[in-house]
Formats: structure tokens, sequence, C-alpha cells
């Protein structure tokens, strides 16, 4: 058996919160062979697989009695490229940042604007990550996955995915797929998405007239790396809830109550609340209970100031849920997979 397994190993390394739990056995994929045997072994132990890849999207309330195995497979390699039009492929545990610079290093552009997200390639599609007017969706070109039910490969199509805000089929089916590589339709020619948030004026400030994707991709780390802490330095997922969608209706009531409320409509009739902007307003951001809290700048974001477990802070998370219902009769929704 190739694969390296390790007893009672230390998850802290592995998940952004830096919280502290063991996994009862853990192992890193780095290709295709990996995996199988992981999944083998848990067929013939019976012991449970956990499947993770940059722990950037995960809460752990305890220690976890599973294999865990940490996606680490790595390469990028271009399948077509008409001079316009370029397909790239890459692995499932390719740092998604790092990634994303590959790309603008070789003069191609549309994943600009998803610049310095936390992650790894594999988990990108998983919640259609998305930033500043793009998501996944958009530059979706493709994926392989490893059907655990039965072992076969599959090719899914952007249809196959079922991409929605922040959700898609393999989040739907958890435990069901797991993504070995991710194809992506990027391009030449820079078609530049400047209109979302302060993009175009932090560009302005910079005194760019006309930028190059690799422009908007700095302008946009500097602007991320203003409004959320480093995981490396305060632990965190990023943003913890997502943007609630709800009835015009409820929408029509609340800006009448609070005339500040930050809202954005959407195509099939129901409004997008800006989260934080309710976390805000109920007087959380900021808050700390031990070392667990929500950033002082940020309200979007659940930090662990040193030592908070995994309980405290869904604990902190599900307070704030109860809060907001109660105030506003929206019902937050997690981002993070709780394990």
């Amino acid at each position: 058996m190739s694969l390296q397994l390790q007893v009672d190993a230390s998850l802290k390394p592995f998940n952004s919160f830096g919280v502290e739990v063991l996994a009862s056995l853990f192992a890193e994929a780095h290709n295709d062979s990996d995996v199988r045997e992981a999944l083998q072994y848990s067929v013939d132990q019976q012991v449970p697989l956990l499947v993770i890849g940059g722990g950037s999207n995960l809460l752990l309330t305890g220690d976890v009695h599973a294999l865990v195995l940490r996606m680490a497979s790595r390469g990028i390699r271009v399948l077509e490229d008409d001079g316009e039009r370029v397909v790239v492929e890459a692995e499932a545990g390719e740092v998604w940042h790092a990634f994303v610079l590959w790309t603008l290093a070789q003069g191609i552009s549309g994943l600009e604007n998803l610049s310095l997200i936390p992650g790894t390639v594999g988990a990108a599609p998983m919640q259609n990550i998305g930033a500043y007017g793009v998501e996944i969706k958009d530059v979706f070109a493709g994926l392989t996955a490893l059907d655990r039910q039965t072992g076969e490969l599959r090719d899914f199509t952007l249809a196959h995915c079922l991409f929605g805000y922040r959700d898609s089929v393999f989040k739907q089916q958890p435990g069901r797929w797991l993504i070995l590589r991710v194809r992506f339709a990027l391009s030449r020619v820079a078609r530049l998405h400047l209109e979302y948030g302060p993009v175009r004026q932090r560009l302005t400030e910079q005194g760019i007239e006309q930028p190059t994707a690799s422009d908007v991709s700095r302008a946009i780390s500097s602007i991320r790396s203003e409004k959320l802490p480093d995981p490396a330095v305060l632990g965190n997922a990023g943003s913890f809830f997502k943007n609630p969608l709800v009835s015009a209706v409820l929408a029509a009531e609340l800006k009448r109550t609070h005339p500040e409320l930050i809202g954005y409509p959407q195509a099939d009739g129901q409004v997008k609340l800006a989260a934080g902007w309710l976390i805000e307003a109920a007087g959380w951001k900021g808050f700390r209970e031990l070392d667990a809290g929500v950033h002082r700048f940020q309200s979007l974001v659940l930090v662990n100031h040193g030592s908070a477990t995994g309980l405290q802070l869904l604990d902190l998370a599900q307070r704030i849920q109860a809060d907001i219902k109660q105030r506003f009769a929206v019902q937050l929704e997690m981002e993070p997979n709780v394990y």
C-alpha cells in the first residue's frame, strides 16, 4: 500500500480556523491511485472517509473519527488554445490563488476577479465560489470526479453541476462525488469585469486607466486583504454566512423599517440581502466571547482569537442566526461545512 497513513494526526494545520482536533487516521492523495487506495481502505476497514482540500471552508467541532484524506494532487495543463479561447485543466489539490496567478502569468484571463480566495481548485466548484461579479460557473468547462458509490469516473458538464448561489450538485449530494480535476474556459483576450464593488475605484486610485487582467487581480487582492483577516494570523473561514435570498415583499417591509438595508434584486424576483449588514445592524460586529468572535472590521467573518473550539464557534454562529431570525425574519445559512 503506497498510501501513507498517520494515526491520531492533528488537523490544526489543515483547517483555516486553526481549531485543534485529531483525526483517527490521516493521509494525503497525490494522484488518482492514492484516492482509490483510500476509498478501498475505507470500505475494507469500515472506516468513514472525510475528504478535505485547503480546509478553508471547514468548521471542525471535535475529533474526527475517520480517515481524513487531504487532496494534494498537483498539475496544470493547457488542453486547448486557439489564440483566443484557452481551456486549462488543474488537479484538485492545486492551491486556488496560485493557480489564478499561473493563468495570468501565461497571459490567460478570466479568473482575475477570483484572486486571493482561499482553498484548492477541487473545492472551488463545490461552493461555486464567486467574487466581484464572477462565479466558477461563468468560466467552467468541465470536471472529472470519482463516484464514491460505484468507483467510476464521470465527466461533468456545466449543466450537470447544477450551479447556484454558493451551491452545486456536489454540495447537494455530500459524500458522493470526489472531484479529481477541473477545467476552465479562459481567454487570451481580456474581458474585464470592473463594475462590482470598489474594483474600478481602486484602479483609479492607483492611476490605472487601462487595466490588464493582472492589474485587476492585484487590485482585488489588495481589497480582500484589507477586508478579510489572514487565516495564518487570525483563524477564520472567510465569509461565514451566505447573503440570504428573500421575497421582494419581505425586502420591501424591511426597507421601510430599515432604510439603510442593503439589497440586490435578482432576476427571479427575489432580493439578495447583505448578510454582513444584518449582522452589523444587530450589534454583533466585533463581538468576542473567550476566543470565539466576530471580526471587528468585517461582520461576516467569524474568527478564532487563539484557542476557540469548533463548538464555541458553532454556538456563536447559531446565536447570530437566532438573533437575525428574531429581528429581521431572515434565516442566515452557514457557508462552511460543519463536522
